[in-house]
This record gives C-alpha cells, structure tokens and sequence, in this order.
C-alpha cells in the first residue's frame, strides 16, 4: 500500500512536467523563428540543448519512465534474436525471387489469355 500514495504523487506532478516539456518545445520553435538571421548552428544547437532538456524533464513522469523500461526491455529483446546466416540470408532471397518472377510470368499469361478472349468477342 506504501507504493500507491507516492504513484499518486508522482501523478500530481506530471502535468506540471508535460506542462514545461510544452513549454521548452514552444519556446524552441518560437525561438527558431525569432532568431531566424541568426547562423543556422547556433540555432541548431540551441534547439538540441532544449530537446534534450524537454526529453528529460519527460522521462521524470510516470509514462516517461514507462517508455524508458520500454527501451530497456527492447534492448534486451533484440539481443535474444537469432539473426540468420548469410546463406540462409541468400537461399531466402532467391526463393522469394523466383517466387515473385513465376507469379509476374502467370499473370501475364492470364492477362493475355484474358485480353485475348475479351477482344476476339467484342470483334
């Protein structure tokens, strides 16, 4: 029961958070445009350093953490895949070409086929 009181209150403070995530997202986009005579890697930089801020004020809100587990927990997935080997790499591809081109080769015969019917009765 300890857990619930300090989620609500951790809760209570996320829209403050979001509010100034919005904030510095507002203030990055007005102030590309104010500052638009000014070099394009003083803005650039500008703007990185406050989505970095933004970002951060993010991840310190109930669902920032929760997609930071989240790309945790993907992380740790993608190591558990079993990419395959380059042969098998190739064996794949070369079936699914040969696949895709006997389609193409029946489908253009059924179209001819069709397109022969069609214009033999319409003269």
């Amino acid at each position: 029961m300890s857990g619930k009181p300090e989620v609500a209150a951790e809760g209570r403070l996320d829209g403050l958070k979001w509010a100034l995530v919005t904030i510095l997202v507002t203030a990055g986009v007005a102030g590309n445009v104010y500052y638009s005579e000014e070099s394009v890697l003083y803005r650039a930089l500008a703007l990185v350093l406050l989505a970095i801020l933004a970002g951060f004020v993010a991840l310190q809100t109930v669902k920032g953490g929760a997609f930071w587990n989240l790309v945790k927990e993907a992380k740790i997935e993608i190591r558990k895949v079993v990419w395959p080997t380059r042969q098998e790499t190739v064996q794949t591809t070369l079936v699914v070409v040969a696949v895709v081109v006997i389609m193409g080769l029946i489908l253009w015969a059924l179209d001819s086929l069709l397109g022969w019917i069609i214009s033999s009765l319409i003269g």
